[in-house]
């Protein structure tokens, strides 16, 4: 491989592994909230509470993966912000907050909104399969086997984070996703790979995060 190749290859794992773990990160912490909105929307529904607990499970798993790849690298992730989040762009969009500003009593007291935020997750979670499903044909993350393994392992775990709350939603009669919120995941996703993530790329004065994200996380919610 050509030096102009290696280095574009590098770039790239770079980017992307940054952009997974933001993401990852978000992901785990984020659930702490929806599963103390399921235990207490429905405690006797045992099946789902532990569906949910393995969702959060795999998304911290994913988040330790993509930390070691970097410290295999000898250096911290790309300091990212919500604006590559899929989730919070999602979240921004169905409910008009952030995910930290995001009322989840109020989402319990309104079965509608509650069905609603099962929607962003199995539209977030089926856009993260199809994407992964991609990067396993992808030749610069094929050319590290650590990375491919990484998203082995994802695209493995990837069908058990959106099916619980399909089925949830199909055993208490909740509507199934919209046509208006498949587009508005479509044009998430667009802005993200067309626009967001390659001014990344080509943004090489960007400072790397000084920390690890999870040296901020709050005990998860019993």
């Amino acid at each position: 491989m050509g030096r102009v190749s290696e280095a574009f290859r590098d770039r790239y794992l770079d980017v992307l592994a940054s952009v997974y773990i933001y993401n990852e990160h978000r992901g785990y912490t984020s659930l702490d909230r929806v599963l103390a909105a399921v235990r207490r929307r429905c405690p006797e529904d045992l099946a789902f509470i532990a569906e949910v607990e393995k969702h959060r499970g795999d998304e911290h798993k994913h988040y330790l993966m993509f930390k070691r790849w970097f410290e295999r690298q000898g250096l911290m992730p790309l300091a990212l912000d919500r604006s590559v989040g899929h989730i919070d762009r999602f979240i921004l969009r169905a409910f008009g907050c952030t995910i930290e500003e995001l009322d989840t009593e109020a989402l319990l007291a309104r079965s509608g909104e509650f069905e609603k935020l099962c929607r962003v997750i199995i539209l977030t979670e089926q856009r993260g399969l199809a994407q992964v499903a991609v990067l396993l044909k992808n030749r610069a993350v094929l050319s590290d086997p650590v990375m491919t393994r990484i998203f082995q392992v994802v695209h493995k775990d990837e069908p058990d984070h959106f099916l619980p709350y399909q089925h949830w939603l199909e055993r208490n009669g909740g509507q199934l996703v919209r046509w208006q919120e498949k587009l508005t995941d479509f044009w998430i996703h667009r802005a993200l790979l067309l626009g967001k993530i390659p001014a990344i790329f080509l943004n090489r004065g960007l400072a790397r995060m000084d920390h690890w994200p999870h040296e901020e996380d709050v005990p998860e919610v019993a």
